[in-house]
């Protein structure tokens, strides 16, 4: 979707609302897909003093994997984000304004990035997750697999003698 702004610039104190789902299915991370449905976006922009800002929230589903057990994770996810528009830039190196030289945001690009950047880079079920036992694979959340305690490294044996382990 996009948003013609290019009359809101003229207009000091304009300011102009919006509210929308938005198809992200291009939006993936490592090859899957991140979102169980339409993204829903809701905010404005508003041109305060010559100064143009879009401030917005994110609302979608979460679909992903746990990268410690492999379970599924469907969670909602509410996500803010605002930033400052301008036409054009003096200088080429300000990586804090968002250029859109003929006046049209692209909403879906500018939701889809700011949604992959703020991600965590690891995605887990719960911060207390065991994850996997290395011998066998069975998930460490649902019990004990009855598999050995791994020995550890054999070339730190006199360490551990020595910290007495």
């Amino acid at each position: 979707m996009k948003l013609d702004l290019s009359k809101l610039f003229d207009n000091p104190g304009a300011e102009q609302a919006f509210d929308c789902s938005l198809t992200l299915e291009g939006v993936k991370r490592w090859g899957h897909r991140l979102f169980a449905g339409p993204v829903k976006v809701s905010g404005h922009v508003q041109n305060r003093s010559g100064i143009v800002s879009v401030s917005y929230q994110a609302d979608f589903i979460l679909d992903a994997v746990c990268d410690r057990c492999l379970t599924s994770l469907n969670r909602a996810e509410r996500m803010e984000f605002s930033h400052i528009l301008v036409l054009s830039l003096n200088r080429e190196d300000n990586d804090e304004l968002i250029v859109i030289p003929d006046g049209q945001l692209d909403l879906a690009e500018l939701a889809g990035s700011d949604i992959l950047l703020e991600l965590p880079t690891s995605m887990v079920c719960d911060e207390g997750c065991k994850g996997l036992c290395p011998e066998c694979g069975a998930n460490l959340n649902e019990g004990d697999c009855g598999c050995r305690p791994p020995v550890g490294d054999p070339r730190l044996s006199k360490l551990r003698e020595l910290l007495g382990e």
